[in-house]
């Protein structure tokens, strides 16, 4: 079989089915695991899926946009290993700002119970850390419904009063030549400004957000330190020589 018509094929099958495995491509086809594997980087290099572990996806569409409910319930295990990981790293007297991201919503139990101070855009956080008896603020601006984020011109206004030691946040794309994107512009500038005012910026993210791109570029892959789980070694090559990336473990 031609290149080509693997090509077609192997994208057809993803299509259809959002995540296939290497080994029925290979059926598929009939070819080897080697040529598929060079099939998947090549389409994946023209941008057309992403690899995973054992197979490749469909991308997402660069205005998708979940719900935080649908995003709050997705791979939620993984998301919790991340935000304990993050939680660790917020040491006695720090100033942190929390991103409306549904990963960022689960460091909140495991916050040290120390002197800190948390400024957040997310809506979703509020109840959490106030149980948690954290002294909190708020930035003013627009309530965006969908993810439960505050943005917009207020937002900004509000958001550069404050210096950060440390910032967490989600992202819905995290790639090698684009950098972390996000759906929506209005929230993409709010996580620019906020990296921009910590001394420490930290991205938290689930293996699915790698290769994606979404609408809205927020910043380099320098800028920030990526945790996340379950990458392995040929999956963090591309992004391991831009940044830090804390792979963390159960």
């Amino acid at each position: 079989m031609l290149t080509p018509e693997r090509h077609k094929l192997i994208l057809q099958l993803i299509k259809e089915k959002g995540v296939v495995k290497i080994q029925d491509l290979v059926d598929l086809t009939e070819t080897s695991e080697s040529t598929i594997r060079r099939d998947l980087t090549q389409l994946e290099e023209g941008k057309y899926l992403k690899r995973i572990h054992g197979g490749a996806a469909r991308l997402q569409g660069k205005l998708q946009e979940p719900s935080m409910t649908e995003k709050s319930s997705k791979n939620l295990q993984q998301k919790r290993q991340i935000a304990k990981y993050a939680a660790g790293l917020v040491e006695e007297g720090d100033s942190i700002y929390l991103d409306a991201g549904s990963t960022v919503t689960e460091i909140i139990p495991f916050l040290p119970s120390k002197e800190i101070v948390v400024v957040t855009n997310g809506l979703m956080h509020i109840n959490a850390l106030l149980e948690r008896n954290i002294k909190t603020f708020i930035i003013g601006g627009f309530a965006k419904e969908q993810t439960k984020a505050i943005i917009g011109r207020g937002a900004m206004a509000s958001l550069e009063h404050y210096r950060f030691d440390k910032c967490f946040m989600g992202v819905n794309g995290i790639h090698p030549q684009f950098g972390y994107t996000t759906p929506d512009q209005d929230e993409a500038m709010i996580k620019q400004m906020a990296i921009s005012l910590s001394r420490e910026a930290f991205i938290l993210a689930d293996d699915t957000k790698f290769s994606e791109i979404a609408f809205a570029k927020i910043a380099d892959l320098h800028t920030a330190t990526i945790i996340t789980n379950g990458l392995d070694e040929e999956h963090q090559e591309p992004y391991a020589s831009k940044t830090t990336i804390k792979v963390v473990t159960a």
